[in-house]
């Protein structure tokens, strides 16, 4: 009997990367094992280094090698299954979505940190210290120009939903946190990321969790 592919996440109130991964794979419809580790326990510190190379989550367990890292996770699954269409099909189109993804990978850091994800608090006005507003400008400038230029085909940046809206899917979730309106086009983009079943689910299971980090706490 062929095994299920494992995918490890954090808490889904606080876990950014995790969602990435995990809401990739669902949107794909990668048939998969969830199993949640609450970070910051005991548990934690017993597991993840055990299944995770980084000690960090998300990790996927395909039955014979463990991939980290949401991109690498996202990645892998689009060079093995193409039919998932996790990336455009054009080279050109598929660059840029590939840029917008890892400049979400590697930048945006103020906002990161003073608008921490946490899909439990409605927290509006919280967060603008120095920095945010830049980010904020920035990725509404990014969301406005992929839904204009790329996105005809469908309701996601480059019209079928890719790796690059599960890359911004945390982002989705801390403007909804914390009140950030952007132009039209950017809210009614925001708004088919959040009106996705499985990210329906996942605010579901958010919701329900009983743990509560601290330091993750904003207001």
């Amino acid at each position: 009997m062929e095994t299920r592919p494992v995918l490890y996440i954090g808490n889904k109130n606080y876990s950014s990367w995790s969602l990435r991964a995990w809401l990739g794979l669902k949107v794909a419809g990668i048939d998969f094992e969830e199993r949640l580790v609450p970070l910051m326990t005991e548990e934690w510190d017993a597991k993840a280094p055990v299944f995770s190379p980084s000690a960090k989550v998300p990790a996927y367990f395909d039955g014979q090698k463990t991939i980290w890292e949401a991109l690498g996770i996202l990645e892998y699954i689009a060079d093995s299954r193409p039919d998932t269409m996790l990336w455009p099909l054009d080279m050109d189109v598929r660059a840029i979505a590939r840029s917008v993804a890892l400049e979400m990978h590697g930048g945006f850091g103020p906002l990161r940190t003073h608008m921490p994800m946490n899909c439990r608090k409605s927290l509006p006005g919280l967060g603008r210290k120095d920095g945010v507003e830049k980010d904020i400008a920035r990725i509404g400038d990014i969301f406005k120009m992929c839904r204009t230029q790329f996105g005809q085909g469908g309701d996601f940046l480059f019209g079928h939903f890719s790796i690059a809206d599960a890359m911004y899917a945390p982002v989705v979730t801390r403007f909804k946190t914390y009140g950030v309106e952007l132009d039209p086009v950017g809210n009614a983009y925001m708004q088919a990321v959040l009106d996705l079943p499985a990210m329906k689910d996942w605010y579901a299971d958010a919701r329900d969790e009983e743990w509560v980090i601290d330091v993750s706490e904003v207001g």
